[in-house]
């Protein structure tokens, strides 16, 4: 091929400046292609390199075309799979192929013009031995025809462009509906000439395939650019962009470049979205909207060619020397004993991504082809030697960038590998380390940044341990932090170092600025690490906190708040507690650390009812559970003007606790307080954290969603001087607790959270569960006497509202009357109305519905587990059925009242009183509470597990009124549920002394089961006869009856059956039809004379004896069968025989004889009376 020679006039470099130099690598190795059968040389296909025409690389393997029209399909090993004539007499000049489809242009001593062929590679030409030929045609546009210069077919074989010598571009549109739809050789969609440039040569052609990126590098164009298919048509002058399909196609060319470039110098890049046009001075990148980026990159080039991301530059021929600016040419000289014999080809392989010459290497005798094809570079060169040049292994390349310390070339290599991040953040640590070892310790930190979740941080901590870069140390913790991967040593590391360096500024930026930004910053993520950041929690204490908020935290709350105590920086650990309403930590800060005993009794005033320390007495954790108001200190925790609860009250008899009792938690640690010095170790104060209300409660409001949950129409109340969010830095200061103000009305807490704090006072856990639901819900069982409650015992109807609301015994009257009731605004019910969404108020009654099970739940499991049978007997129970009795700490519960309020429960309805019915089935069957198991199966409608469960109380325990049960049951179950009678019977004729006991319900049951049909009666006999248990005797009436009837009805059928055929054959206006084609006896196609016998046989004539009138098939049927009537007749006679094998078999020699007709004889009575 001629080298590019275009002027260079307009492509705005300087020829006289000089390129820069590119870095050069040896990514690809040169391996020599040898043929398979013959190891010292090339493969047999590239001997006489002059006859190859042309070579492209397709999805079937690799086409070779030849001056004298052959096409050649070669596999991996070079060996031909498939050869045919594509160009009889002629060459082939063009070919490319898509989808298994291979279009080629050649010249045909025949035909002047050239020629367009399309073959289908996957389909073969069983007569030709070729793949098949779907259009043969001639490119001729006037009778002077012109050379082609270049072909592109599109992806989708929708669009083919020609270019030819003259200037004219040829597009085809709809190929591939074309090929589809007709068979015709010559049917072909007729070509548009779309370019015309008569002194401009065609030099290349290129599709730009639609696609779908919207990533930034493409958002130039609008998306119905990036929708549209583009040819870009490149000459030797220029560079034109033609839309070929898509709105707004089939106009002009636009010029996108006013530079071309010679023959085989322009390719599409290997995303095939932009052209690349190579000159001698530069290499140019065009897209649809105009030139793109150029690279300054000199030399002379015969041809371009594309290979994955790279592009393959080959130079034509030249003669080497040792002053050439080349490396590769000087190498080459100095290699070389006589350099300037022969010329050589430079072929150059180029990363345009990361601006780099991947592999340079020269080429004795020049380079003829260049084809891309299985992941490599196969270059053939004019002596017919083939060449593999096989790109090395990530590793490798990697390795040698390290070597040369070569990291940001090495960053970049790994994105347009598609690396993944783990190995990416492996080039950042060792970017990183050698930064370190040059001393750039800030950006050896920029690049540890990056490895934050895929090397560990202690690898990083250690390397910047040392005082003199404790700043960096510090960036690297505060990036942990932010990325929300740092644990609490890192943590406590941080805030070490910040005291470390008195840096009192940076600490009130990361606890406090970060804890604020948390509260109100979006989520946001970074190398896949994703933090979340949401709404902010209130700084006092009574503020609208969020549960979430901890969670979303930079760092690890319990460990800031003891790390700032032990440092002594009580003022941040004090905004931290009181921040995210950690109460108990506040006030152990408030106690032991700095002594405020009077700030700390008028925050527990102030928190009311949000106050979580389940630790006082049942009375006011009822309260707290109970009450929709906040309690204060001159309000007594049980006020009540309800007259039931007053008498629910009265009858407990103990006394109410009042409700500022809880603060006695202040005398738990003063000792320790007032003793310990101001900053203690780790382990003194790492105290387990109580959690807040806030968190506990489910209804409140989450970050991002909707405020319409109740909110207190009351302001709260007036932050104080001394609260922690103003801390002074030298202690607290004491101020005057605020005037008890009228609370706000709050949602009431959930029983659930004080569950644990009852585990060793179960008298009073009993006591709390039965008044937290009668009380917050008006659910009792106390309703129904003991003893009452029978099979589907269902409790009282409650009229009270399940939720409180209502006109019932709870808290929330109709008449808007709390336990306060010294505050009333307005109706409770009222106000939850005007202020919940409907989508809150669903999600409250889940949740208040979830606290009803759960109270039921453990009621449930201590009505079962509390009892003790000594008790029972040594304790009567009281007159109005409490639980417990006796007084102060040995409270002793009646076994019978608690069992019968197990039954009560378990018998209500589960629209009164909900619970768990598995967790109730798991707890009876444990404890043995055989009532309640029966009645929930019954609840449940498995009456058969009920039956079962008293056969195994018979079987297995020995139970001897456990089968009497059973017979109860089954009169009581079985008119609706049938099914069970078999199963009982064969229960009760299980054993000789169940049967003994209960013969007559046997009898019963038989003639119940027979009557309604629900067993046949040979079932009855076959489950009666299973064992040897079961006598003849026993059914002989049954079985006479049966028998009686079974004779009369077969009796009867036979009867019927042969009367309608007797009328069927006498009725000599009906005719009979006969269907048969073959012989009965030699199965022959019947042929003339057949004869044809009523009963549906046919013969022939010839087949059948002389004279013989008779059907011969069913006439030895007939004989059959009155042999085995003769041979009943006769056994009928011998009683003995038959007595011997009913006392051996019993029931089965029974059922024997009566399955085969041996009962069935005309003296059926006699015979049976004999047996019997």
């Amino acid at each position: 091929m001629a080298p590019n020679t275009t002027g260079t006039s307009s492509s705005g470099l300087n020829p006289n400046a000089a390129a820069p130099a590119w870095r050069q690598f040896s990514f690809f190795d040169m391996v020599p292609v040898k043929d398979p059968h013959d190891l010292e040389s090339s493969p047999y296909i590239f001997k006489v390199a002059a006859e190859i025409s042309t070579m492209v690389s397709s999805s079937a393997g690799m086409l070779v075309a030849d001056i004298h029209g052959s096409v050649h399909l070669l596999n991996r090993e070079f060996e031909s799979i498939t050869s045919w004539v594509a160009h009889v007499g002629g060459r082939v000049t063009h070919m490319v192929e898509r989808k298994g489809i291979l279009v080629t242009l050649g010249e045909e001593d025949s035909v002047k013009s050239p020629l367009l062929k399309i073959w289908d590679l996957e389909n073969r030409d069983k007569k030709m031995e070729a793949p098949t030929l779907l259009r043969s045609t001639k490119i001729q546009l006037n009778n002077k025809p012109h050379p082609i210069t270049t072909i592109a077919l599109s992806s989708t074989l929708s669009h083919l462009a020609i270019g030819l010598g003259d200037g004219t571009v040829l597009l085809y549109r709809h190929l591939d509906q074309s090929l589809s739809s007709s068979t015709s050789l010559t049917s072909l969609p007729k070509h548009r000439i779309v370019h015309e440039s008569p002194t401009e040569p065609i030099t290349g052609l290129g599709f730009r395939e639609p696609t779908t990126d919207d990533s930034p590098a493409n958002n130039n164009n609008s998306n119905n650019n990036n929708n549209n298919l583009y040819l870009f048509i490149v000459t030797t002058n220029r560079v034109l962009c033609y839309q070929a399909a898509g709105r707004g196609s089939g106009g002009a060319p636009t010029v996108v470049d006013e530079i071309g470039c010679g023959l085989g110098c322009a390719t599409m890049d290997w995303r095939a979205r932009d052209m690349v046009v190579a000159r001698d001075e530069a290499l140019y990148i065009c897209s649809t909207d105009g030139r793109g980026a150029c690279l300054a990159y000199e030399g002379h080039k015969s041809s371009v060619h594309t290979h994955l991301n790279y592009l393959v530059i080959v130079s034509p021929p030249f003669f080497p020397s040792a002053s050439a600016a080349s490396a590769t040419v000087r190498n080459f000289v100095a290699r070389s004993t006589n350099p300037s014999e022969t010329d050589i080809t430079k072929v150059n392989v180029f990363d345009l991504e990361n601006k780099l010459v991947a592999y340079s290497g020269a080429f004795k005798q020049g380079v003829r082809e260049v084809v891309s094809q299985w992941g490599k570079i196969y270059v053939l060169s004019t002596d017919g030697n083939l060449l593999s040049l096989e790109e090395k292994p990530t590793s490798d390349k990697l390795a040698m960038l390290y070597r040369k310390s070569l990291y940001p070339i090495a960053l970049n290599l790994a994105k347009t590998q598609d690396m993944d991040e783990a190995s990416v953040a492996d080039i950042h640590k060792r970017y990183g380390d050698h930064l370190y070892g040059r001393g750039s310790y800030d950006e050896a930190m920029q690049q540890y940044l990056r490895t934050i979740g895929w090397v560990q941080p202690s690898y990083v901590i250690r390397k910047f341990l040392d005082s003199q870069r404790i700043h960096n140390l510090v960036t690297y913790l505060q990036e942990l932090h932010t990325l929300s991967v740092a644990n609490s040593d890192h943590t406590t590391l941080l805030l070490n170092t910040y005291t470390k360096l008195k840096d009192v500024a940076r600490l009130d930026t990361f606890i406090k600025t970060t804890s604020t930004l948390s509260s109100s910053s979006p989520s946001f993520s970074r190398r896949g690490v994703s933090v979340a950041v949401g709404a902010g929690v209130g700084g006092g204490a009574g503020g609208a906190g969020d549960s979430s908020a901890e969670e979303e935290l930079p760092f690890d709350l319990d460990t800031a708040i003891r790390v700032c105590r032990q440092a002594g920086y009580f003022e941040h650990a004090g905004y931290l507690a009181k921040k995210y309403e950690r109460h108990e930590d506040y006030l152990r800060i408030l106690v032991e650390d700095v002594g405020d005993v009077r700030e700390a009794i008028g925050y527990l005033r102030v928190l009311g009812a949000e106050a979580s320390l389940p630790e006082e007495t049942t009375q006011l954790l009822v309260d707290l559970c109970t009450s929709t108001g906040a309690l204060t200190d001159s309000q007594e925790p049980h006020t009540n003007n309800n007259a039931n609860n007053t008498e629910d009250d009265s009858q407990d008899g103990q006394p109410q606790a009042p409700a500022p009792s809880y603060l006695s938690y202040l005398a738990l640690n003063r000792a320790a307080a007032i003793a310990a010095p101001t900053v203690v170790s780790a382990a003194d104060t790492v105290v387990p954290p109580s959690p807040s209300i806030k968190t506990i409660r489910d209804a409140a409001p989450r970050r991002g969603e909707s405020s319409s949950v109740y909110e207190p129409t009351t302001s709260p109340p007036p932050a104080r001087t001394g609260s922690a969010g103003a801390l002074p830095s030298a202690g607290l200061q004491q101020v005057q607790a605020p005037v008890p103000a009228p609370a706000p009305t709050v949602k009431r807490l959930s029983p659930r959270i004080y569950f644990p704090h009852f585990a060793d006072h179960m008298e009073q856990f009993v006591v709390f569960l039965e008044r937290v639901a009668k009380r917050r819900w008006g659910q009792s069982v106390d309703d129904r006497t003991p003893g009452s409650i029978g099979i589907y015992g269902v409790g009282k109807k409650s009229t009270v509202d399940p939720y409180g609301y209502g006109n019932g015994n709870g808290n929330g009257n109709g008449n808007g009357e709390g336990d306060s009731g010294e505050w009333d605004v307005s109706s409770p019910r009222q106000q939850h109305k005007r202020q919940l969404t409907f989508l809150d108020e669903q999600q409250a009654e889940v949740v208040d519905r979830q606290d009803q099970v759960a109270v039921w739940n453990t009621l449930l499991e201590l009505y079962l587990t509390l009892p003790s049978p000594s008790s029972s007997s040594t304790l009567p129970s009281s007159s109005n059925g409490s639980a417990a009795e006796g007084e102060g700490s040995g409270v002793f519960f009646s076994e019978s009242v608690m069992r019968d309020k197990a039954l009560r429960v378990l018998a209500s309805d589960q629209s009164q009183i909900p619970f768990d019915t598995t967790h109730a089935l798991i707890l009876c069957s444990t404890h043995a509470f055989t009532d309640g198991l029966v009645l929930l199966w019954e609840k449940l409608g498995m009456f058969e597990d009920v039956l079962r469960f008293w056969m195994d109380k018979y079987h297995n325990d020995g139970l001897h009124e456990a089968s009497d049960k059973v017979v109860r049951h089954l009169m009581q179950y079985g008119p609706e549920h049938p099914e069970l009678y078999p199963l009982v019977l064969r229960f009760l004729t299980g054993t000789p002394e169940l049967l003994r006991k209960h013969e007559g319900d046997v009898r019963e049951m038989v003639e119940y089961v027979d009557e309604e049909g629900i067993v046949p009666p040979l079932g009855i006999v076959q489950v009666l006869s299973r064992n040897g248990v079961a006598s003849v005797g026993l059914m002989k009436e049954w079985l006479v009856k049966r028998i009686r009837e079974s004779r009369e009805e077969i009796h009867n059928l036979e009867t019927t059956s042969r009367r309608k055929l007797v009328e069927e054959l006498s009725d000599p206006e009906q005719p009979k039809v006969f269907h048969n084609t073959r012989c009965a006896i030699c199965h022959a196609q019947l042929d003339l004379p057949t004869v044809h016998f009523m009963c549906g046989h046919s013969y022939h004539q010839r087949c059948l004896a002389d004279n013989d009138a008779e059907c011969l098939t069913c006439a030895q049927e007939h004989s059959v069968i009155r042999e085995i009537r003769r041979n009943n007749e006769r056994l009928a006679d011998q009683h003995d025989l038959f007595l011997a094998e009913v006392k051996e078999s019993g029931f089965e020699a029974i059922a024997s004889a009566y399955s085969r007709g041996l009962l069935n004889a005309p003296r059926v009575e006699e015979q049976a009376q004999s047996v019997f």
